[in-house]
């Protein structure tokens, strides 16, 4: 088989070679070779024991010593550094707590250390001291110079398991006995619905069943895990969807986001064609890596919001509270918190403005889209758009870095419906307005006046405290109104005849 290697994967094969161990690439390299991808790593089994690894590679990091496990790091000519993981070839034994073996042996037979791995498509390898091992022990050649190159190897492939075949055949199956594979690691439930939906494979029917058999064991999964799989689901897969629902139908899905489930059969007969489980899948879908989070619990408080007449008043408000607790519970940072939710909470805008529709029917009718948000009494249609302050504070609410993530929101949740009544043109007549305002030397949070918390305690001798940060909001606001207000003086004027209010 030719096989499209990196050159820094090749000089670590060829130093074990040289050392008189063998060498294999295994993992997903190896599958992503026969589907034609470019893997995002490379692992290579050898059956140099750990005290062996450490000789030869005196500078690798042992990210694994107990199981025989380092990272090879080489760098090209242009100082960027390129790892590989080497292990040595072992079997495992007694896993507790459907993850760890307890029993680690290192073995001879790449087939030995073959048949401990998950999936048949995983458990093939590329024997690198074979039909390539004469290449591969003689001198780099002098065109070789960036170690981060692809070149073709002619080697021979070790697959005792079928891999290849499922490959062809489209197939993900478990090597073995799928409940023991999966009572090994729990995780592995998991990783068989991601990997379904991301190569668009059939799970196998007994590996299918299996995962519905040990869901005891993919409950004692940690949070940190599963968030981490479930991640590679939604930034990998083409359509996610497919595999969310595989996760449904096992019963995975009620383990770690039960929240979703809810959704099922929640009806919306206002704008919408489907449920919001399949509406909420349908935007994930089309919705860019950078906001399919959100795209998944955009609609999260719906089940919890309905009322009688179809509508879900304040499920945005109460889907960004879902959202933080959920996602909470998974173990996201800080950061990726306040960001998802931001966008969940605000996903329901909607910019006002005048169209005229073609008829066929010679009618005047027009479709009138009109915020309730700043409007003036008696211009309901004349009114277009917000005013400068009403998009100001938008800009505020959001935030400037968050707005182009939101009109991605936006755009997936309307056109994931063939019936919405969302018009695409909201969003260029918003951008446009927001650029407008945006040319304008103003601020949108306190950090941007004039005048900062030390300056107003020195001007009305305050000490640090609440009414120093309520001082600052409310000078915020006056220059929200009026960015011509956003200097010195003018401002601390503001805070005079503010702070005077605050002691009556």
């Amino acid at each position: 088989m030719v096989v499209k290697l990196p050159t820094y994967v090749v000089t670590t094969a060829r130093i074990l070679l040289k050392e008189g161990f063998k060498a294999y690439l295994v993992g997903g390299a190896v599958r992503d070779a026969f589907l034609g991808a470019v893997p995002a790593d490379y692992d290579i089994a050898t059956d140099a024991l750990p005290e062996d690894l450490i000789k030869i590679f005196p500078k690798a990091i042992a990210v694994g010593a107990k199981f025989g496990t380092i990272l090879v790091v080489q760098r090209d000519i242009n100082g960027e550094n390129f790892s590989t993981e080497v292990t040595t070839l072992r079997s495992e034994e007694e896993y507790i707590k459907g993850r760890w073996p307890t029993k680690v042996t290192f073995v001879r037979n790449i087939n030995e250390d073959l048949k401990r791995r998950d999936f048949t498509i995983n458990a093939m390898a590329v024997d690198m001291g074979q039909k390539g091992v004469e290449y591969l022990i003689a001198p780099i050649a002098s065109d070789e110079v960036e170690l981060s190159n692809l070149k073709e190897y002619e080697f021979d492939i070790v697959d005792p398991f079928g891999g290849r075949d499922d490959i062809e055949r489209k197939v993900l199956r478990t090597v073995g006995n799928p409940v023991e594979r999966f009572t090994e690691d729990g995780l592995r439930t998991y990783k068989a619905c991601r990997l379904a939906a991301q190569l668009g494979f059939e799970i196998e029917k007994e590996t299918f069943s299996a995962i519905t058999e040990c869901l005891t064991v993919a409950r004692m999964i940690s949070s940190e895990r599963i968030r981490d799989e479930f991640m590679k689901l939604l930034l990998k897969a083409p359509k996610p969807s497919v595999g969310i629902d595989l996760m449904r139908q096992t019963g995975l899905l009620e383990i770690f986001l039960p929240e979703l489930i809810k959704c099922i059969g929640v009806d919306q007969p206002i704008g919408h064609a489907f449920d919001v489980y399949d509406h909420t899948l349908r935007t994930v879908d089309l919705a860019s890596d950078n906001i399919r989070l959100a795209a998944l619990f955009h609609d999260i408080g719906k089940a919890d919001t309905g009322t009688p007449d179809g509508h879900f008043y304040g499920h945005d408000q109460i889907g960004a509270e879902i959202t933080k607790k959920v996602m909470r519970r998974m173990r996201f940072s800080s950061k990726e918190i306040k960001k998802v939710s931001e966008l969940v909470r605000w996903h329901m805008f909607m910019y006002p403005f005048e169209k005229v529709e073609d008829t066929t029917d010679n009618s005047d009718k027009k479709d009138i889209r009109i915020s309730t948000e700043n409007q003036s009494e008696g211009s309901s249609k004349e009114f277009k758009g917000w005013s400068d302050s009403a998009v100001r504070r938008f800009i505020k609410r959001v935030g400037l870095e968050n707005l182009d993530d939101l009109f991605a929101l936006r755009i997936a949740d309307g056109t994931s419906e063939p019936v919405s009544m969302w018009d695409p043109q909201e969003i260029v007549e918003l951008q446009q307005r927001i650029s407008q305002v945006l040319a304008e030397d103003t601020a949108f949070k306190v950090s941007d006046l004039a005048i900062n918390g030390n300056q107003l305690m020195k001007k009305f001798d305050l000490k640090p405290g609440k009414i120093v940060g309520t001082t600052l909001n409310y000078l915020l606001e006056v220059v929200l109104d009026n960015p011509n207000l956003n200097n010195k003086e003018k401002l601390l004027e503001a805070a005079e005849e503010f702070l005077s209010k605050q002691e009556k």
